[in-house]
């Protein structure tokens, strides 16, 4: 790994409701995670990238934030998250956690200011009328009425209504939050809906005004020293996405193309291509992500006759040949921790889960499906507790019934049953990890010849990776074999099979 740490680093996504419960409460808490620590120290990541841990009343999943300098009760305490920030450093694992500054929630002190007294609204974005026709990106209108007939503007659900970053106590109360988490530790922030602070008349999305406010956030990190800024940045234009990385903004974030591209060679190389290309001259590294809390899991995607992703559940409930699925999965988590930049593992991603598809109805609680009538399914799918040991759930989870139900078939893929099974997909990432973190991370590649349908590239360590995406086998290059993704034929390279060599 580089010596600047975010540089090359393998990150972790921890949804917190869903990783362990300590409690027996049925929703994961600080008291799971810092028990399965070793866990994570084991599987050989860098850091721990945690979804909102804050009060909140979970309309949204905890993006719903009520208080951002306390912990959801629910969770655990601010002490129990000092200690956990102690324990997770002393084990070499830095923490990263998420601020939402889009929006907050309507059980906010702020927002419970500007119900009862109407001089107060102007923290967000209050109008005695509809301003425009945007949509609420959940569904439905982007606007609610409240009591005394003023309307304020929600992108997402109605219990989060938009701040107004024109106003200085808005950046005030975030610089604020910054430095009381640097302050306990915490090694960095991911930044959801990164570019959807500022509004106009017209537009919600990648205004000028935000990156004033990235520039101030960077000075304040810096002044903790390798502190990171991770941004959430769903943009096509590469161009303006490359503005929110220049030196004096964020320090990475997140490759969506590379996550919504289809399982196509040509398609997976133009990508590559186009995310080094704007990264390389403004010297930020790229990010490498398969999944996250938000997204269909891998094993179920690349199953599918159309492997893109896009929000919507649009392909929910289309066929998926799960062993396919599998098999590129575990080619794809190579192809990604071998590129240079930084990776990001989605809690499960190790165990191989697949979408859970069929839950009930009445038991999902993404706001995506309530307010699309039941045509999104929402997000349910990819954040189904973990499963850890045991036969029957709640699989190790912890002693109550979780609060998403888990499929009795995932008794094949628990922590426990796939430590001892050297074919595992956990044991895969467990190598693939060491390997990286010993020869790959930050740095540059040299794409090799080896055909149209193959990814083949050398890494400056002398690490090559060859994947192959077409139909029939191919021969290998020269080279020590130090991991594949599954079995060779032949000393061949067969289809949806990605191999680590070195020279």
């Amino acid at each position: 790994m580089s010596q600047t740490w975010w540089r090359g680093a393998a990150i972790y996504q921890v949804y917190l409701r869903s990783f362990a419960d300590g409690n027996g409460d049925g929703v994961g808490d600080l008291a799971g995670l810092r028990s399965r620590l070793p866990y994570l120290k084991d599987l050989g990541i860098d850091a721990i990238w945690l979804n909102p841990w804050y009060p909140s009343p979970m309309a949204d999943g905890g993006y719903d934030v009520a208080d951002y300098r306390d912990i959801e009760p629910v969770f655990g305490t601010l002490a129990e998250a000092e200690t956990f920030i102690e324990e997770a450093h002393r084990l070499g694992i830095k923490v990263i956690i998420d601020v939402v500054p889009n929006h907050s929630s309507t059980e906010s002190a702020w927002f419970k200011q500007a119900l009862a007294d109407p001089a107060a609204r102007d923290r967000f974005w209050f109008a005695d009328r509809p301003l425009n026709d945007w949509r609420s990106i959940f569904g439905g209108p982007a606007w609610t009425q409240v009591p005394d007939g003023q309307w304020y503007l929600h992108l997402f659900a109605p219990e989060q209504p938009d701040f107004n970053w024109a106003n200085p106590e808005v950046h005030q109360e975030f610089e604020d939050v910054l430095r009381f988490w640097f302050e306990r530790g915490v090694d960095g922030f991911r930044i959801d809906s990164a570019a959807l602070l500022f509004k106009s008349d017209d537009a919600y999305e990648d205004l000028d005004g935000v990156h004033d406010v990235y520039r101030r956030w960077r000075e304040i990190a810096d002044e903790y020293g390798e502190r990171v800024l991770i941004g959430e940045v769903w943009l096509p234009d590469q161009e303006r996405f490359a503005r929110y990385l220049r030196p004096d903004e964020l320090h990475t974030a997140f490759n969506f193309d590379f996550l919504s591209c289809p399982w196509e060679a040509a398609e997976l190389r133009r990508v590559i291509d186009l995310t080094l290309a704007t990264h390389t001259p403004i010297g930020a590294p790229p990010t490498w992500v398969l999944s996250n809390h938000d997204v269909t899991r891998p094993v179920t995607r690349y199953g599918r006759a159309d492997t893109t992703f896009e929000h919507g559940g649009r392909l929910h409930g289309t066929p998926s040949d799960l062993e396919l699925g599998y098999r590129r999965a575990r080619a794809a988590a190579l192809l990604a921790m071998a590129l240079p930049g930084s990776v990001y593992v989605y809690q499960g991603e190790e165990l191989g889960l697949p979408e859970v598809e069929d839950l009930p109805d009445d038991q999902r609680q993404d706001p995506m499906y309530a307010r699309s009538g039941g045509t999104n399914p929402g997000r349910d799918g990819c954040r189904v507790p973990l499963p850890w040991s045991g036969e029957e759930p709640p699989f190790g989870f912890g002693a109550g019934t979780p609060w998403l139900p888990q499929p009795e078939s995932w008794r094949k893929l628990t922590a426990e049953a796939q430590r001892t099974d050297l074919g595992s997909m956990l044991n895969l990432y467990r190598e693939a990890l060491r390997v990286r973190r010993d020869s790959l991370g930050d740095g540059t590649l040299t794409w090799l010849p080896l055909g149209e349908q193959v990814l083949a590239f050398r890494r400056d360590s002398g690490l090559t990776s060859v994947t192959n995406l077409g139909p029939a086998p191919v021969p290998l290059p020269e080279g020590r074999l130090l991991l594949a993704s599954g079995p060779l034929e032949d000393g061949g390279l067969p289809a949806d099979t990605t191999v680590w060599l070195m020279d």
